[in-house]
């Protein structure tokens, strides 16, 4: 519109006056207007052939202008002009810019390889979209399907196979997973949540390295007692063993027996750094991964008929007021004189039987007796510590699968039965572990040496269990310390903690100079940060795991109906399975009425189940039996809902084992 000595005013193709700097200015024209010039330009644009275009530009810098008059004709018009500049703009892999309108062509070398990856992408491109068909139209191409776990939960949003699934299921209207199981992709749920768990926390797979255990060189003296263990039957790695030796005669010796592998096996070595990139035991129905090789944990096993290096308390009670007199902690080599099992005395070591109530014919008799009393002595002192009992209405689940011992395909007969939390065999245990593990935690804080504790700083609400390395009180617990230190063949901590136990039974008050982790060591506050993130994403697995097999069985038994009781905003616990759902017609009703729900759906891939309500049990909900409490995750305050493999039940002796 008019023209200064520095600027121009350039009216726009809507109307709109701009001031454009005069270097700014790449072509002057009078013919044809703005609109028409581009329209004609955008046309002839592509008629250029970039090769023939390359090849006889100017070795030196050169403006548009000059290409298109070589290109086309000397007398070029401002259409070729112009179409030259767009074509020269969008072919950088050809010419690069030399400044306003000034352009330089690229090496030769450079020019193939960006043809080549051009040529790459278009592939890729094609790929994708071939891809993208298949899955559209209900069939999964093999590196998708391959590449399944890392599309859904950890995709390379670069990769083909990621893009191909996102443009099939934006074709499709379907949500991703919803797509790969009608394209065939997951053809197994067990599979499809077992696969999914490899992925995230065993990328190398479940296999050992070759791996030796290493042998106990100590000459360790033998204990004079005969101790048994209690387990499940097809319970393999036995870490812990009790004795009672004294009855009768006014002082008896309880004794806590914890398989030994810290003797052998050395921080830093080969098995070491597999416990330690395990961490610990990974428990489901059926099936389980132990943080062991089977041949390193035989080796160190408290299996009976053997005498078994072994990390022993000795606690020397008064046999009339169960008063503690004494401790000493030994190692030694222990006899196993039976390993008793839960699935064959628990109808037969009952309460009644332990108190002389009624015929106790089962071994150790006498024995289970004393440990029994002293069991509920212990329990009663640690309740009035807590402030208030414990409050356990609810079973632990027992889920066996009726396979051939091998890896569980998913569609196993499945059966779930109960255990009453509490019962005599499993109150003797957990006791047992909580009084050694509470000493223990103890011992090392009087010694100096650094342990891995677990500790909780009140019963309040929220007020979650923590590990650190310093002795603190444990409220759930009702114990002024507690370490984990009983399951060294299942857990790391335990088994760092049990070196350090060793530590202070060969040095005493110096145990601070010879024990392996130093306080304040770097390497103990890594271990805690591993072991909880380890043992965090086991039990959301299990947790998983096992309500996928509760949905088995409601499929498998044709459960239509379940009693439940009402907990918040329309979630409902069914009261003879460990099952959560939801239930349509139960957000109004009191938390804690008893009601039958209908299942509606089940989905075996999210593991989702809604319900819907068919008529209330009881008329208020008043006086159904409150939540129990959840004040951590140990023996005696821990888990509600317990999985037990088939082939390795979880330890009764250390419930915590198995979920938090």
């Amino acid at each position: 519109m008019s023209e200064a000595e520095s600027s121009l005013q350039v009216e726009l193709d809507s109307g709109k006056r701009v001031k454009v700097k005069a270097a700014n200015v790449l072509l002057r024209f009078e013919k044809p207007a703005p609109a028409e010039l581009l329209a004609e330009a955008a046309r002839i644009a592509p008629e250029i052939d970039l090769d023939l275009a390359w090849e006889f530009a100017a070795e030196e810098d050169f403006g548009f202008a000059d290409l298109a008059r070589d290109y086309f004709d000397a007398k070029a018009s401002v259409p070729h002009q112009v179409a030259a500049l767009l074509r020269l703009h969008e072919a950088p892999h050809y010419f690069r810019r030399a400044g306003k309108g000034m352009f330089r062509k690229a090496p030769e070398d450079i020019v193939k390889a960006a043809l080549l990856g051009i040529e790459r992408k278009k592939q890729v491109a094609a790929q994708i979209d071939a891809w993208a068909a298949e899955l559209t139209a209900g069939q999964c191409p093999e590196p998708v399907r391959e590449q399944l776990f890392r599309i859904l939960f950890k995709p390379d949003k670069n990769g083909a196979e990621y893009k191909a699934v996102v443009q099939a299921a934006r074709a499709a209207q379907m949500q991703p997973l919803d797509l790969l199981q009608r394209a065939g992709a997951i053809t197994s749920p067990y599979q499809f949540h077992w696969r999914r768990f490899l992925f995230d926390q065993f990328p190398k797979g479940t296999g050992f390295p070759p791996l030796q255990a290493p042998a106990i060189k100590d000459e360790l003296p033998l204990a004079p007692v005969q101790a048994f263990s209690i387990d499940d039957s097809a319970t393999t790695e036995i870490d812990d063993a009790l004795s009672v030796t004294g009855l009768g005669q006014g002082t008896v010796i309880f004794g806590i027996h914890i398989a030994a592998p810290a003797l052998a096996i050395q921080p830093d070595s080969p098995v070491d750094k597999v416990a330690r990139e395990r961490m610990s035991t990974v428990y489901m129905p059926g099936w389980k991964l132990t943080m062991l090789p089977d041949e390193v944990v035989q080796a160190y096993t408290l299996t009976e008929g053997r005498d078994c290096p072994a990390v022993s308390v000795y606690m020397s009670f008064d046999e009339a007021t169960l008063e503690l007199l004494n401790t000493e902690t030994r190692i030694e080599r222990v006899p196993i004189a039976a390993n008793l099992r839960h699935d064959q005395l628990d109808e037969v070591v009952t309460e009644a039987a332990l108190t002389g109530e009624a015929l106790a014919e089962y071994p150790f008799a006498a024995e289970l007796a004393f440990a029994f009393r002293l069991a509920r002595h212990r329990k009663v002192a640690r309740e009035v510590v807590r402030g208030k009992p414990e409050n356990f209405n609810r079973p632990d689940y027992n889920f066996r699968l009726d396979g051939d011992g091998n890896e569980p395909r998913g569609d196993e007969p499945v059966r779930i039965g109960t255990r009453r939390r509490g019962a005599p065999l499993d109150l003797i245990v957990s006791e047992a572990m909580i009084l050694a593990n509470s000493h223990w935690g103890g011992w090392l804080d009087q010694c100096g040496v650094p342990g891995i504790y677990r500790s909780q700083a009140s019963l309040l609400p929220g007020v979650k269990v923590r590990m650190g390395t310093k002795a603190a009180p444990h409220a759930g617990m009702g114990v002024p310390q507690y370490t984990w230190a009983t399951s060294p063949l299942r857990r790391y901590v335990d088994l760092v903690n049990q070196w350090q136990i060793i530590a202070c039974a060969r040095h005493g008050r110096t145990a601070a100079l010879a024990a392996p982790f130093k306080p304040k060591d770097a390497m103990l506050f890594s271990v805690i940060s591993s072991f909880d993130a380890a043992y965090s994403a086991y039990n959301d697995f299990q947790n998983g795991i096992e309500r996928y097999w509760t949905l088995q069985y409601l499929a498998q038994n044709e459960v239509a109906e379940l009693d439940c009781a009402v907990m918040k905003d329309g979630m409902v616990r069914a009261e003879t399975l460990p099952l959560v759902l939801r239930a349509a017609g139960t957000d109004n009703l009191p938390r804690g009425t008893r009601v039958r729900v209908r299942i509606v759906s089940t989905d075996l891939l999210t593991l989702d189940v809604h319900g819907a309500l068919v008529t209330r049990l009881d008329d208020a909900g008043a006086d159904a039996a409150p939540e129990p409490e959840a004040e951590g995750d140990d023996e005696a305050a821990g888990p509600l809902t317990l999985a037990i493999a088939l082939d390795d039940p979880a330890p009764s002796s250390d419930k915590d084992a198995v979920a938090p």
